[in-house]
């Protein structure tokens, strides 16, 4: 393997996470107040996690952020698709670095 082409594609694979991992710790400005806001729950849900005394704005925030955790992955894999294929590509052509040191 050319050393410029393994450290290319290092560099390339480096780039990628660490944009994914400012684009998830951007996700949302955790000390933003905290605003009112009128829902519409099913009745019957709504009476049983009132009875198991269930925090609902907290168990919404935390429902509201997985979700926007995974659309925010989903968006940044689709922007970053060509990239990605361009990486993979390059690891089918040439192997990892390391891969002749590797016993399993």
């Amino acid at each position: 393997m050319h050393l410029h082409a393994h450290n290319h594609a290092h560099t390339l694979l480096l780039s990628v996470l660490l944009q994914l991992e400012a684009t998830m710790a951007d996700l949302y400005n955790i000390t933003a107040p905290k605003k009112a806001t009128n829902l519409s729950v099913n009745s019957d849900l709504l009476k049983k996690t009132r009875a198991l005394n269930i925090n609902l704005s907290a168990t919404l925030e935390r429902a509201l952020k997985e979700e926007l955790a995974k659309r925010k992955a989903d968006q940044w894999v689709e922007e970053n698709r060509t990239a990605i294929r361009s990486y993979n590509e390059f690891i089918e052509q040439h192997g990892c670095f390391g891969d002749e040191f590797r016993e399993f």
